[in-house]
């Protein structure tokens, strides 16, 4: 409990904060019991922020610490965050560059063995992070985990890592599936943020391809999560999107005759939608 919070340090611009840490309650792994760092971006979204936030405290597997970065909300967002005050352990409310920025902004803070990414759109099935648990202390050497996630048009499951080099369909999701160890974490380094739209995707190839880290996907039925509809992705102009994925084959080297073939066949399969 005498660890020094750091926020200030570390993030500029919080306009206002709050949560255990500010009190100087800190947690902990403990024995058998890895501590899991869940962060939470969130821009004016009062309307579903408190459901995910119960998703997250409702869970059987208690040892985890949630962390919330509102990104300057002016509707009612910071209201719901301080009704969960002392169940949070940190939150603040800045300016910041998107979705992106944010979960750098949580992973410089994180403290767990394990990093999860939570919108605020989106919940956990209650036995989410006891499947996740099950899976770490059965494959202590995986760098990272997809859990299976549920869609309004099915259930997104597996990893299929060789995929990669040619489809961005590799894997079930990256927030609320996703968990990587924090040391792994720190082998990739941040989220992009010259990319707007796809910056997991720049995240997933230098994981994967770049720096080799070795993960699993959980079975179908073991369900993590749920994303509800209008969420961030959906909300991107297919074009830009499709434009950007090609940047990030190209930025990380790939063969540039590959990557043409890619644009070619993605070009033709959605044209009308271009």
């Amino acid at each position: 409990m005498n660890e020094k919070f750091e926020s200030i340090e570390m993030l500029s611009g919080v306009t206002q904060e709050g949560g255990l840490r500010t009190k100087k309650i800190f947690k902990s792994s403990e024995n058998n019991k890895p501590l899991i760092t869940i962060i939470t971006a969130v821009y004016n979204n009062e309307s579903y922020l408190e459901e995910c936030i119960k998703s997250l405290h409702n869970q059987k597997y208690k040892n985890f610490e949630h962390i919330i970065l509102d990104g300057g909300s002016t509707d009612k967002t910071l209201d719901v965050i301080k009704k969960y005050e002392d169940k949070i352990d940190y939150w603040c409310s800045k300016k910041d560059y998107g979705i992106y920025d944010a979960f750098n902004n949580g992973m410089k803070l994180a403290k767990g063995d394990y990093l999860g990414f939570l919108n605020s759109d989106d919940v956990y099935t209650e036995n989410a992070l006891e499947i996740l648990i099950l899976y770490i202390k059965n494959n202590p050497s995986k760098d990272f985990f997809f859990g299976s996630v549920k869609k309004h048009w099915g259930i997104l499951h597996g990893y299929k890592p060789y995929k990669i080099h040619w489809s961005w369909a590799f894997y079930s999701s990256h927030s609320t599936g996703f968990f990587i160890k924090n040391e792994a974490a720190k082998k990739v380094g941040l989220y992009n943020l010259k990319y707007k739209y796809s910056a997991d995707y720049d995240y997933f190839f230098r994981m994967i391809v770049k720096k080799k880290l070795n993960g699993l996907g959980t079975k179908k039925n073991e369900l993590f999560g749920i994303f509800r509809r209008g969420g961030f992705s959906s909300r991107i102009n297919f074009f830009d999107h499709f434009i950007e994925e090609i940047r990030i084959r190209l930025d990380n080297g790939q063969n540039k005759i590959l990557v043409l073939f890619i644009f070619i066949y993605k070009f033709l399969k959605n044209i009308k939608k271009l």
